[in-house]
This record gives C-alpha cells, structure tokens and sequence, in this order.
C-alpha cells in the first residue's frame, strides 16, 4: 500500500501544530527516503519543516545508517533517530557504532516469524561475528 499527499510538507507542518496544542512530549515519524541519488537514499520532501514546527522532541526513522543519523541530528533535523531494521540485525549496535565495527545484513523474511532457528533473535553479537 502506499500513501501520498499533494503537499506532504505542509501536512507535516499541520501535523506538527496540532500536536503541539496537546503537549505533545515526543513524534515519532519516518524520513520519506525514496530515491536513489548519488549511490544515497534522498527524498524530495523532507522533514525539516516538521521539525521546526514541532515544539517536543522529533524522533525520525527510515534506513538511517551511523554516519546520516549523526548528521541528521548535528544538523538539527530530527533528536533522535531510530535503527529499526538495523538493530533487529545487531542487538549491540550501539557497540558497533561506538566500535565501527561491521553489521551483520539484515534479512527481513526473519524479522516477524515464530521459527526458534531462524527469527530476528539469532543474528550473531560482535563478539560470537569476529
């Protein structure tokens, strides 16, 4: 399924005021990255204005990696960011990051099934990789 919007910008901006009035401590939304430039996931629409308008802490994912989420947040784009798909393959990854240590490849088909043998719980912590 997929959503879109004539003007995500100003739906953000919208989003973020509304919130706002409710004291809001916290929004958690995923960074529209849908294009390829470059050899880099961009997007054409982003989520600045949001975060401007927005008064409580931004949280932002959507296939951040270390160096873009660093800079996402030096930046003053988002306050925090989120590794999903990454974490769900590197249960240290804030070692990882602090090390610059290698990740393991997330494999989706993993990540929401009960099988003990093969489910998002058995991706290798860096000591058990190295």
């Amino acid at each position: 399924m997929e959503a879109v919007d004539s003007n995500p910008e100003a739906l953000g901006v919208h989003i973020a005021n509304a919130v706002n009035k409710s004291d809001i401590l916290y929004l958690h939304v995923i960074a529209p990255r849908m294009i390829e430039i470059n050899g880099k996931l961009e997007t054409l629409h982003g989520l600045l204005p949001m975060r401007k308008a927005f008064k409580g802490t931004l949280i932002s994912s959507g296939g951040y990696e270390r160096e873009d989420g660093n800079e996402s947040v030096a930046d003053n784009y988002t306050d925090l960011v989120s590794f999903g798909r990454l974490f769900l393959a590197n249960p240290d990854l804030p070692r990882r990051f602090e090390l610059d240590a290698s990740l393991n490849k997330y494999n989706r088909t993993t990540f929401y099934i009960s099988d003990p043998v093969l489910d998002y719980t058995h991706y290798p912590f860096l000591e058990a990789s190295t």
